[in-house]
């Protein structure tokens, strides 16, 4: 049996950064002169983003001060003790409400979950997001956990190929899969071009998903197979580290150059003889995919759920080409049978691919943690009944 998503839930945090408004925080900074703010603006007009998400409201009200942002507007640079301490307080809430909008757009119990898959590389702590969620989601005290931590915007998929391989070991299993990224946590004051990059471009937010072999006819998305890649170069281009004062990102302008030299020999190997209907290619930035698209010779609309993604969240890290995922879950105009190739990039740089199909009518429109109704769906289902 295929081991199939059933649903996607994901969650956002409350408060909105509005790429002009957090674009002219940035470009008031003290330390940003005349060329740096020319580069600023150059940098978040192009980034082809609407607004983000953020865990840190100062970010999203403009005259706001709190932990990064004293009473004069100016960004701090708190210590990675305290960044963490703001993902402790935020992250585990989030997972519970991306968990609880996917088990119920599912028609899944809490009861029923085996496996639970943590996925995050943005903060850390012991008992981790795994514990947490078979805590909160009141998950039975032998579900298996596991935690994928710093890989970067590629994890999801390696979370879903651990997700098939527990099925193809336990027919009966249902796994549990949960992206979580406070990537703003990490926002730094300097001014290289690798941090305005960062800040015009990354945001926070949590996507789940369930997934089992034992979902008979029921509607979804298949895991057929996956690939991984290293190239060749890049190991020195796209970089995350822990330093004093939160983490590191090294995301250098190479990156979209080597994805674009490497990314037709690794689709080319992965595919075979597949022809996809449908992309879902992880949004590291507007010329990642540019790259994809003019490497793969693509039509600009293979890669309008990538780009809409992009525009509405930023780049969420491993999340994120979950919300792609659940969006081409929820298109009407795919139809059963429809393939969908999956692609993400981390660090290395490593090329993280899947084979999806589409399985059975899906609802149009899928729950998120919002709806008032997630808590009255949860019961309406078991797997496998």
């Amino acid at each position: 049996m295929t081991a199939r998503i059933l649903s996607i839930g994901t969650a956002t945090p409350p408060t909105t950064i509005r790429q002009e408004q957090i674009r002219d925080f940035f470009a008031a900074q003290p330390s940003a002169d005349r060329l740096t703010q020319r580069l600023i603006c150059a940098t978040f007009d192009a980034a082809q983003i609407d607004h983000r998400f953020t865990v840190i409201p100062e970010l999203g009200e403009p005259g706001a001060s709190g932990l990064f942002v004293d009473e004069h507007g100016v960004l701090r640079a708190p210590g990675t003790a305290l960044r963490n301490a703001e993902y402790i307080r935020h992250a585990p809430d989030l997972s519970r409400r991306a968990a609880e909008a996917a088990l119920a757009e599912a028609g899944v119990p809490a009861s029923d979950v085996t496996h639970v898959i943590t996925v995050s590389c943005t903060g850390c702590f012991a008992p981790g997001p795994d514990f947490r969620l078979v805590r909160d989601l009141g998950l039975a005290v032998s579900t298996e956990r596991y935690h994928l931590g710093f890989i970067g915007c590629a994890a999801a998929f390696p979370a879903l190929r651990a997700a098939e391989r527990f099925c193809a070991a336990r027919p009966d299993a249902v796994v549990l899969v949960v992206c979580t990224e406070l990537c703003s946590l990490h926002v730094r004051p300097n001014t290289t071009p690798d941090q305005i990059v960062s800040s015009s471009v990354f945001g926070d937010g949590s996507a789940a998903a369930v997934i089992t072999a034992a979902a008979g006819d029921r509607p979804g998305l298949d895991l057929d197979r996956f690939a991984t890649i290293l190239t060749d170069e890049g190991e020195s281009d796209m970089a995350w580290t822990i330093g004093d004062d939160g983490f590191e990102m090294i995301l250098t302008a190479e990156v979209p150059r080597i994805i674009g030299r490497e990314i037709r020999g690794a689709v080319d190997a992965f595919l075979g003889d597949a022809h996809p209907d449908a992309w879902a290619v992880h949004p590291g930035g507007r010329s990642i995919l540019d790259r994809v698209e003019s490497g793969l010779e693509l039509d600009p609309s293979a890669l309008a759920v990538s780009r809409d993604v992009l525009r509405q969240y930023g780049n969420m890290s491993s999340a994120t080409v979950m919300f792609i995922l659940r969006a081409l879950l929820h298109d009407p105009d795919l139809p059963t049978d429809a393939v969908i190739a999956g692609l993400a990039f981390g660090p290395g740089l490593s090329v993280e691919s899947a084979l999806l199909t589409v399985r059975g009518a899906r609802p149009a429109r899928a729950l998120d943690d919002g709806d008032a109704e997630a808590g009255e769906l949860a019961a309406s289902a078991t797997v496998g009944r």
